[in-house]
């Protein structure tokens, strides 16, 4: 099935960089750490593998674009725990089993292992494809895969880097009040 529209684009400054939102007129696309002049060759290989067909325009005041960056501002101003965009997914049916989980067993404030997601999808014997499928969770922060630790409890693997896993877990367990950006 192919998909042909517009990608609209924008990016968000927070306290841990510049995240790039994208979205169509059905919902959010991605949100990934960068601007958008560094992701556009991967952003253009990835529309390719998931037939979506269609140009990417720079559209700040997209409802989608303005609703993702306000529920991410709100996020960093600590008066926002859950996000309610409206995200399309593209991945396997593995991979988005793991990010509902992500979304939907870690909350606000905690952390769970691989170990316990996978425990979790009745998958026990997949820690590994549970990694896999959070190192490739297209959500930054709305799905909080920087809630993932290791199951010896230490900070592991984060696509954002670990410096901006352990700020978000500290913002979330209120041991650093993070300054918000415009």
């Amino acid at each position: 099935m192919s998909y042909q529209s517009i990608i609209y684009y924008d990016a968000s400054e927070t306290p841990v960089g510049s995240l790039t939102i994208l979205a169509t007129d059905e919902g959010i696309l991605r949100i990934d750490y960068g601007h958008f002049d560094e992701l556009v060759s991967f952003y253009q290989t990835w529309t390719k593998k998931h037939l979506l067909k269609g140009s990417f325009e720079r559209h700040p005041n997209h409802h989608y674009v303005m609703q993702a960056k306000m529920e991410i501002r709100e996020y960093f101003a600590k008066e926002r725990e859950v996000f309610s965009l409206p995200l399309i997914c593209y991945g396997t049916p593995f991979e988005k089993s793991v990010w509902r989980a992500l979304k939907s067993h870690i909350p606000f404030g905690e952390t769970r292992s691989y170990k316990d997601i996978a425990i979790t999808l009745k998958a026990s014997q997949s820690v590994r494809a549970v990694g896999g499928a959070v190192n490739k969770n297209p959500f930054s922060i709305v799905v909080p895969c920087h809630r993932v630790i290791g199951s010896n409890g230490k900070l592991v693997g984060y696509a954002g880097g670990l410096e901006r896993k352990r700020k978000l877990l500290d913002l979330e367990s209120n041991k650093e009040l993070i300054k918000v950006h415009g």
